[in-house]
């Protein structure tokens, strides 16, 4: 037949083949749960017999739904973002979503993004990764009228999935306490003004261990360093050691910052954990390499977590818009942590 008189089968045409009405195949092609698993059986069939492919503007049109879930994120260079969108798409492809993702790295993108608001048009949904907005940037995503999920961070009255980065921190501070040491040094990322939210509650959980155990906090303990950037992390170290009292234990805000410790002082001859104990946060698959102590979080669970919660916010209109979700955290102790050395005569190695 030519392409001219080809029949193009409709959604009727796949009702009529299945023996169901046309409004439960367009529920079975959006995904929702409303549709039985045998209904859906027979839908799917029809559809691959007919060779019926749903057309996404058609779609929209009739439900005023695009089909897509948005992701606004910092950075695709992240081994936190990467598991957690490679978690999040197949959940989201389950519900018959897409993922589209727009990348703002630095404030010039930023600003534009909030001026233009692109995902008004284009998304269903968003999903913000790990940005620490302004009161009036929150505002104008709660004037894209769609559902607005934070991931990894607590974002009052809006829904969000996150660990609890101050309790995460204070246990691992009370780790290191609970070893016998008391001048713990703390080493927090820093980068572009605004793209870091968990980095302020680890530092806070940290200060308030030290605050229940009696330490008293000293600011020179405090560093900073950038992700990737091993001379910077050297640079930091070596303020530390250098201290007229020097740390006998370092807490890295993440899991890589903490292996550039452990890479610099290893490099300087400084026994890890006699002379240093060192503990990192995320259980990076290089924490495990380097038998590094960490607090373990799964960015996997986390982005599954925030595609179901998408998913159902989408799903249904009615369905809490303020609910937070909370994923554990644990202490994976390994080789990097020990109780400090008693202070004596050096002895030869």
């Amino acid at each position: 037949m030519p392409p001219a008189q080809r029949h193009h089968p409709t959604l009727a045409d796949v009702a009529q083949r299945a023996g169901v009405s046309a409004s439960t195949v367009s529920r079975t092609m959006r995904g929702l749960s409303t549709v039985s698993p045998e209904v859906r059986a027979r839908v799917e069939q029809a559809a691959r017999e007919l060779h019926f492919v749903v057309s996404r503007q058609a779609s929209s049109l009739v439900t005023g739904r695009t089909g897509v879930v948005a992701v606004l994120a910092p950075t695709l260079n992240s081994w936190f973002i990467g598991s957690a969108l490679s978690s999040l798409g197949p959940v989201l492809r389950a519900a018959g979503l897409e993922l589209l993702v727009y990348v703002i790295p630095d404030m010039t993108e930023r600003t534009t993004f909030f001026e233009r608001l692109p995902a008004r048009r284009n998304a269903d949904a968003l999903l913000v990764f790990s940005f620490d907005l302004s009161e009036e940037e929150s505002a104008r995503l709660d004037d894209l009228q769609v559902p607005v999920v934070y991931i990894s961070q607590h974002a009052e009255g809006r829904p969000s999935v996150y660990v609890d980065d101050v309790a995460a921190a204070r246990a691992g501070t009370r780790h290191l306490l609970g070893l016998g040491h008391r001048r713990i040094a703390f080493v927090q990322t820093t980068g572009a003004s605004g793209f870091v939210f968990s980095s302020h509650e680890r530092l806070l959980g940290y200060q308030q261990a030290l605050g229940e155990a009696g330490v008293e906090p000293d600011d020179e303990l405090v560093v900073a360093t950038s992700p990737g950037h091993k001379r910077r992390t050297a640079e930091a170290v070596g303020t530390l050691l250098s201290l007229r009292e020097p740390p006998t234990a370092i807490f890295a805000e993440q899991d890589e910052v903490a292996v550039s410790v452990l890479w610099t002082l290893r490099n300087a001859h400084v026994d890890v954990p006699g002379r240093m104990s060192v503990l990192g946060f995320d259980d990076h698959q290089m924490a495990e390499w380097s038998d590094l102590t960490t607090i373990a979080q799964s960015p996997g669970d986390i982005g599954r977590a925030a595609g179901e919660l998408a998913r159902d916010l989408i799903n249904d209109p009615e369905a809490d818009q303020a609910r937070h979700i909370v994923l554990p955290t644990r202490l994976i102790p390994r080789a990097t942590t020990a109780p400090p050395q008693q202070a004596g005569p050096a002895t030869p190695e």
